[in-house]
């Protein structure tokens, strides 16, 4: 856990048998169950002058931090030594109980100046709904405590990843993607209804759809972007697309140069598994200037498209000519999205020999949270 600029240190309390976290100057105490809104905690008592948190406001939101402060009566500032927070996913129904062999949800800090930073990647995941409530104690000779009511519950829900974060999943599939291979063409597998109805209804065009919620929990383009799923990838040995596929029976490719050039800008979008040993990279091409061009520069990191570890587009010197050469990582499944409408036209539609392999199909898939090379250490 990081502890902020500030000094404001927060973590969870351990259970009995674990005692105190290193390096953090907290105590350690003993949660137990609790009722309505009042305390049962043994070696807890009740006193009235102590204040209830009072118009709490949540604030500087990330991923996996929040700011939290309130308003509080001066005249007993100096009495309070501690503040429990009682932090709990949105969904869970028994909220508001003290339960050790869940994941700890209950802190406790020492009493400093507010707002206080909340910071821990194994509590706080991205794109998640919260709830918060507060307590203010003070901690007796004996060693017990003096507790107030708890707060009113306030709700708030954590951010996307943020370009540092994505910065760090980059780095890390830089790592394992291999070398470059050439490729020529882009292509897109769907059922023969989905070509229909692109013909008959759309104008002959492929319209963009929003991005599914596959991939890292914390990616910002899941559920925002929309665009086309492209991909690129080819078979060792023939240097053409292999043709297999999870999405359907009939395929659409389309000449590299048409989607990938140099009018066009590459951004890394995510890196996630599925629980096998197969890695993806999810990249996205945006026509220079398009409205996906500028979703993208608020929220992704951008690729040189001459240099980068996944996919490039480059001149060919040797031919003179100034002819496009594309090249596709090897050790990595890409899949490309591209934010604008296509035309049917500008491709040719076929039925590819092979099968339809259902089990390799990413659609909503989640992210091994277990896995060490495609994680990094905020919110899954």
């Amino acid at each position: 856990m990081e502890v902020p600029n500030l000094g404001h240190n927060l973590t969870s309390p351990m259970s009995p048998c674990e005692g105190m976290i290193k390096n953090l100057s907290l105590d350690a105490i003993q949660l137990c169950e609790r009722e309505g809104n009042k305390s049962q905690d043994s070696g807890i008592v009740e006193m009235e002058e102590l204040p209830v948190p009072q118009n709490i406001k949540i604030s500087n939101i990330t991923c996996d931090s929040f700011k939290i402060c309130w308003d509080m009566e001066p005249r007993v500032k100096e009495r309070i030594t501690h503040y429990f927070i009682d932090l709990n996913k949105k969904e869970n129904k028994n909220s508001n109980k003290f339960k050790h062999k869940d994941v700890p949800t209950k802190l406790v800090a020492k009493a400093v100046p507010l707002p206080m930073t909340v910071r821990g990647h194994w509590f706080l995941s991205p794109r998640t709904e919260y709830t918060v409530a507060v307590q203010t104690a003070s901690k007796q000779s004996d060693g017990d405590y003096a507790v107030s009511e708890w707060s009113e519950i306030i709700e708030f829900t954590t951010a996307d990843y943020s370009t540092v974060h994505l910065t760090q999943l980059l780095e890390k599939a830089e790592v394992i993607a291999g070398r470059m291979l050439r490729f020529s063409v882009f292509y897109r597998n769907q059922n023969k209804e989905y070509f229909d109805q692109a013909r008959e209804v759309h104008g002959n065009r492929m319209l963009p759809a929003v991005k599914d919620n596959s991939g890292s929990h914390g990616s910002p383009i899941s559920g925002k972007l929309k665009g086309l799923y492209f991909s690129c990838n080819t078979e060792f040995n023939t240097g053409k697309p292999p043709q297999d596929s999870p999405y359907g029976r009939t395929r659409f490719e389309i000449q590299a140069e048409t989607l990938f050039n140099p009018k066009t800008n590459l951004y890394f979008g995510d890196f996630y598994c599925m629980y096998t040993a197969y890695h993806y990279v999810i990249l996205v091409l945006a026509p220079q200037g398009s409205p996906g061009d500028d979703f993208c520069k608020a929220r992704l990191q951008a690729l040189d498209i001459t240099n980068n570890h996944f996919l490039t587009c480059t001149v060919d010197e040797e031919a003179g000519d100034g002819a496009l050469v594309f090249r596709h990582a090897q050790d990595v499944i890409l899949e490309v999205i591209y934010t604008e409408p296509v035309d049917l036209a500008l491709g040719t539609v076929a039925e590819i020999s092979g099968h339809q392999l259902m089990s390799l199909s990413t659609v909503n898939a989640k992210k091994d949270p277990s896995c060490k090379t495609c994680n990094i250490s905020v919110g899954r």
